[in-house]
C-alpha cells in the first residue's frame, strides 16, 4: 500500500511541475511586470515634482518676506 501511495505522489508532483506557466501567461506577467514598473516610474516622477515645486514655492515666499520686509525696513528708516 506504500508503494501506491508513493507512486501516486511521485506522479502528482511531476505533473505539477511540468505544467508550467503557458507562454500567455508568460505575456500576461511580463505585462503586468511592465505595468507596475511604468506606474513606480510615474509615481516617483510625480512625487519628485511635487518635492521640487514645493522647495520653489518656499523660496519664493521666502523671498516675498524678505523683500516685504526690506521695504517696511526703508520706509520706517525714511521716516524718522
Amino acid at each position: 500500500m506504500k508503494k501506491v501511495f508513493s507512486l501516486i505522489a511521485v506522479a502528482m508532483v511531476a505533473t505539477m511541475v511540468s505544467c508550467g506557466p503557458s507562454a500567455e501567461e508568460k505575456a500576461k506577467i511580463e505585462e503586468r511586470l511592465k505595468f507596475m514598473e511604468d506606474s513606480t516610474k510615474a509615481a516617483i516622477e510625480a512625487a519628485m515634482n511635487a518635492a521640487t515645486n514645493a522647495a520653489a514655492e518656499t523660496v519664493d515666499s521666502t523671498a516675498a518676506a524678505t523683500e516685504t520686509a526690506a521695504a517696511t525696513t526703508t520706509v520706517a528708516e525714511t521716516k524718522h
